[in-house]
């Protein structure tokens, strides 16, 4: 270990072991890197074999075999120089006495930190892992990478180990290849790296399961669109047809992996023949216009298969992965997938991340891809510097190993876990529950949504509060974590609590002025006393009973002024028509609602009608069962509405219209110019010449209601309006 620490360590005479490799590399190198930086390479791989210099892999060769081919496998995505010296080195800390001080004296100590951050990584193993140690074995591996270049080593690593597997033993190959398979491959995956993830998922699934991957090969070569003049026919035409278009493009045929048909097959539960896209060609262009144009080119040779046109370059994959997706008609009998994409995203779609190093000095005109993958990667050491771990950066890679969740960024560079289909209300319980209880709305990828908005895993979420902001009945219908609905549960089940306080506490008052008495002028024992026969401990809970309609407020102020017990009232002490009537607002929730019935709006003449357990159920004066409700004089509720009602209630109209294509749109548009919401509409009859609909819409109050009938009776189309 002595050797390693000591200053005149460049002076020391070093093996060569592989000096072809070497040149290799040096030569790739050259073509994108400062020749000081290759240099510093070639010194890198120099003390890397020294540091291995006697240790042999499996295969019989010299160690430091492996790790110049994992350095050259990093140079093919053109990754700069610190990620190449620490490629070579990335072995040295673990199974050599190199110190790492040792390592950031001669580099420098980033290269020192990319070596230690794998060397932790390997220190990790699992035997027989379920898929919780799988997430576990993720979530350490990715905590401890404070940068995201030890990734992309560990899976360059990680690549050329499996493609010298069949030097281990068949147990350890087993359990590499199941690791490889559920691990690396998939992070490849999230990283959009593809040419990495396609050939491990084809190596694992060979080495775990080698005569399925046999007998899928041989089916696959032995397809008759496989013949050599067949596919050369097929790619014959396309590129007729494509320079009949004067468009200049690249065309390549593609062949989908055994793996990806193994697993089409078991996820869908289908035979080989019943899986379409095994073949197919890859057409890249310049520009993104020019993919749509030899959309139509390639469609013009071949008929589309309906339904398997996917566009994810308007619509990209959460990885950055943009193209053109199409399922052909083929002339051999076998659907021929096509896909189509520029050059960049081609670049993008094959490199992944790793070409946020390509492209870091690029001018403008880059793709959307390209900027959305720069972006997350910069969301992401952002990061990791601000709170000084690596763990969000696994949630992050999480995202698409793990599907029934999705993972957010907060403002302040955290990771937020939510169950699948979580909106942006979910997002604000899950920061804090006062955050919650008083969004407003929310910025998603800093644009203003509602909080109703569903998320996608990648997006940056700051939620927008007002003290004034307070939950509502419907926000249970808005989320699905099961954070935020108990939260929004217990406030609701206090604020009604609250609510039917107050309101119960108004309906005393009233019964107790119909006796010429008050709450006030009734003395505090005999309160106490009430409160103990009725069993409550507090008047509060009394109050709110009333407003429930669990106790007759007339009952219990003739209790409090009287002394009397909790009998049936005769008809000499019931209540008198009181002049002063409760002023609501609409917003006591949870002690009233408005009759279906009728569905009164602010500016009708309202009355309440208690109902035990539901509270107060407003009705309009006019509404039909008022005469039924007032034989119960005592569950009758003077109200009027206050001045300062707010919010949206719902009426019916019931519209007669002419029977004829585009009535329907054209009262709904008269609607929604009334700045009114449409809930829903149903055709209750209908002939040859009319047409009767029932708009269910939402007013603020009656002059409201008359805007927008009126502007509805302007229709052309339109008989007659009636409010029901």
């Amino acid at each position: 270990m002595s050797s390693f620490s000591k200053p005149r360590l460049a002076d020391a005479p070093c093996p060569d072991p592989c000096p072809d490799a070497v040149e290799a590399l040096e030569r790739r190198l050259a073509e994108y890197l400062p020749i000081d930086q290759v240099r510093q390479v070639r010194r890198a791989y120099e003390v890397g074999a020294r540091a291995h210099e006697g240790q042999l892999r499996k295969s019989g060769e010299a160690y430091i075999t492996h790790p110049v081919a994992v350095a050259s496998l990093l140079a093919e995505l053109r990754l700069d120089a610190e990620t190449l010296c620490a490629a070579i080195l990335h072995d040295a800390l673990e199974d050599t006495p190199l110190p790492r001080s040792e390592i950031e004296r001669e580099f420098s100590p980033t290269v020192a930190e990319l070596v230690d951050g794998v060397t932790k990584l390997d220190k990790l193993q699992f035997q027989d892992r379920q898929e919780a140690a799988a997430e576990s074995f993720r979530k350490m591996m990715l905590a401890m990478a404070r940068d995201l270049r030890v990734i992309l080593i560990k899976l360059a690593d990680r690549l050329h180990n499996m493609r010298t597997l069949d030097a281990m033993a068949a147990e350890s190959r087993r359990r590499i290849a199941r690791e490889t398979l559920e691990i690396y491959a998939p992070i490849a995956q999230r990283l959009g790296m593809n040419k990495f993830k396609a050939e491990l998922q084809d190596l694992g699934f060979r080495a775990l399961y080698p005569k399925r991957h046999a007998v899928i090969s041989r089916r696959v070569a032995s397809q008759p669109v496989m013949r050599r003049e067949a596919l050369a026919t097929v790619e014959a035409q396309l590129a007729q047809r494509l320079a009949q278009e004067q468009l200049p493009h690249s065309l390549v045929s593609r062949i989908k992996s055994p793996w990806s048909i193994y697993t089409k097959m078991k996820q869908e539960h289908k035979s080989l023949d019943q899986v379409l896209d095994v073949f197919g060609f890859r057409i890249v262009v310049p520009e993104v216009m020019q993919c749509y144009h030899a959309l139509g080119a390639v469609h013009s040779v071949y008929k589309p298969l309906e339904g398997r046109f996917r566009d994810f370059i308007a619509i990209p994959k959460a990885n950055g992965y943009q193209s053109l997706h199409t399922v052909l008609f083929g002339p051999y009998g076998a659907p021929v997938e096509v896909q189509i994409r520029t050059e960049e995203m081609d670049q993008v779609a094959e490199r992944g991340v790793a070409a946020h190093w390509l492209y870091k000095n690029a001018g403008s005109g880059s793709s959307a891809a390209q900027t959305r993958a720069q972006d997350w990667i910069r969301d992401l050491m952002d990061t990791q510097q601000t709170a000084g771990s690596s763990l969000e950066f696994l949630d992050n890679v999480k995202v698409d190993l793990f599907p029934d969740e999705v993972y957010l960024f907060t403002p302040q560079g955290d990771i937020m876990a939510l169950p699948r289909n979580a909106t942006a209300l979910d997002f604000a319980y899950a920061v804090h529950t006062d955050v919650g209880n008083h969004a407003v709305a929310a910025r998603v990828d800093r644009k203003l949504v509602p909080l109703r908005t569903k998320l996608a895993s990648g997006q940056s979420v700051e939620i927008i509060t007002a003290p004034s902001a307070s939950p509502g009945p419907q926000w249970l219908e808005y989320v699905v974590s099961s954070k935020a609905r108990t939260a929004i549960r217990h406030f609701l089940k206090r604020l009604e609590h609250e609510d039917a306080v107050d309101l119960g506490h108004r309906m005393l008052d009233r019964a107790l002025e119909a006796m010429e008495s008050s709450l006030d002028r009734v003395p505090p024992d005999r309160i106490e006393q009430l409160l103990a026969d009725l069993r409550y401990r507090r008047l509060e809970e009394l109050l709110a009973d009333i407003a429930l309609g669990n106790r007759m407020p007339a009952q219990v102020a003739r209790m409090m002024v009287n002394g009397q017990d909790d009998l049936p009232l005769t008809d000499a002490e019931l209540p008198v028509a009181p002049t002063e009537r409760i002023m609501i607002t609409g917003n006591e929730r949870g002690v009233l609602s408005f009759a279906a019935c009728c569905h009164p709006i602010p500016g009708d003449e309202i009355m309440g009608y208690l109902s035990a357990g539901k509270g107060v159920v407003v009705h309009r004066m006019d509404c039909p069962n008022v005469v039924e409700y007032r034989k119960f004089p005592e569950r009758c509720v003077p109200m009027a509405w206050d001045r300062s009602v707010v919010g949206d209630f719902r009426v019916i109209l019931r519209i007669d219209v002419e029977n004829k294509p585009g009535v329907l749109a054209q009262v709904a548009a008269a609607v929604a110019e009334s700045n009114s919401n449409i809930d829903a509409v149903e055709y209750r009859e209908r002939d040859l010449t009319v047409s009767v609909m029932e708009f269910s819409i939402e007013v603020r109050h009656r002059k409201h209601l008359a805007d927008v009938i009126r502007r509805i009776r302007r229709l052309g189309v339109v008989h007659a309006v009636q409010r029901l």
